[in-house]
C-alpha cells in the first residue's frame, strides 16, 4: 500500500470505533489525495465495546445512537463516507445475506484498495468474522455470475489493520504506512470516541512505535521527522509490480 495509490479505499469494520484505532491514517490519507474512502461499520459495537454507556445505565437503542453518532463524526474528521448495517455484535453472526450486502457494496463502490481486520484474534470473534465475510464478499462480487447489480469486481488488495493484540492474532506487517502528515486528523477522529477514551493514548502510543519501525526500514538519512508516525498492516495477496523495490 503505497500513499501515491490513487483509487477508492474500502474498509470494513466489524464495531463502530474498529476503523479509527487501526486505520484512520490511511482513510485521511486517501481523503486528502482526493481518493473516495468509505467505511463499512458491520455493528455499532453496542454489546461488547460499549461498557461505559452499559454502566451509566443506558438502554440498547441508545447505546447505538451514541455509537452511530460518534463514528459518524470520526468519519466526517478523516473525509470519508461512513455506513452501518447494524449486523448486531457480541457475537457478530456470519450468515449468506450479510456477505451478500457487502458484495452489493463492493460492485456500487469498487474499490481499489480494501482494509479489514486479522483473520485470527481469541480476545473477539467478531473480528475475524467480519474479516472472514469482507473476504468472502470481495471473491463472490468478482464471479461474473454472482446475481447482484453492477460490473464484476478486479482484484482489489487487501490489508489486514493491526489488532489490539498483534501477537496474539498471528499479525507479523509487512507494510508500514506514514501517517506522520495526517496523524493529527487520527487523533482528533479518536477523540470522537469518548466511549473508549481509554485507547486514545494506547494507539498515540503505538503509531510512534510503528513510526520508529517505519523509519528504521526506510533506511538512513531520508530525512524523515523524529516524531514519524505510522500503522502497520499485512497484505493478504502478492503485489503484483514490474519492478522490484
Amino acid at each position: 500500500m503505497s500513499t501515491d495509490a490513487v483509487g477508492p479505499l474500502l474498509v470494513v469494520s466489524a464495531h463502530a470505533g474498529d476503523f479509527v484505532w487501526r486505520a484512520a491514517g490511511a482513510i485521511a490519507l486517501a481523503a486528502e489525495r482526493g481518493d473516495r474512502a468509505k467505511v463499512v461499520c458491520l455493528s455499532y459495537g453496542e454489546r461488547g465495546e460499549s461498557a461505559r454507556a452499559w454502566r451509566e445505565g443506558k438502554g440498547l437503542e441508545e447505546i447505538k445512537a451514541l455509537r452511530r453518532a460518534e463514528a459518524e463524526a470520526a468519519a466526517a474528521e478523516l473525509g470519508a463516507e461512513i455506513e452501518f448495517l447494524d449486523a448486531g455484535d457480541y457475537p457478530l453472526l456470519e450468515t449468506p445475506e450479510l456477505v451478500d450486502r457487502l458484495v452489493r457494496i463492493y460492485r456500487e463502490f469498487e474499490p481499489s484498495v480494501v482494509l479489514t481486520h486479522t483473520l485470527a484474534d481469541p480476545y473477539n470473534g467478531d473480528h475475524p468474522a467480519a474479516a472472514r465475510m469482507a473476504m468472502q464478499a470481495r471473491v463472490l462480487a468478482q464471479a461474473i455470475g454472482y446475481d447482484a447489480p453492477g460490473e464484476p469486481l478486479g482484484a482489489p488488495p487487501v490489508f489486514f489493520f493491526e489488532p489490539h493484540q498483534p501477537e496474539q492474532c498471528e499479525f507479523k506487517p509487512d507494510v508500514l504506512l506514514d501517517i506522520t502528515p495526517v496523524f493529527e486528523r487520527k487523533r482528533k477522529a479518536m477523540e470522537c470516541l469518548p466511549a473508549q477514551v481509554h485507547m486514545w493514548e494506547y494507539y498515540t502510543d503505538l503509531a510512534k512505535r510503528r513510526g520508529v519501525q517505519l523509519k528504521r526500514n526506510a533506511g538512513p538519512n531520508l530525512g524523515l521527522p523524529h516524531e514519524t508516525m505510522a500503522e502497520a498492516y499485512v497484505r493478504v495477496y502478492p503485489q503484483t509490480t514490474g519492478v522490484l523495490a
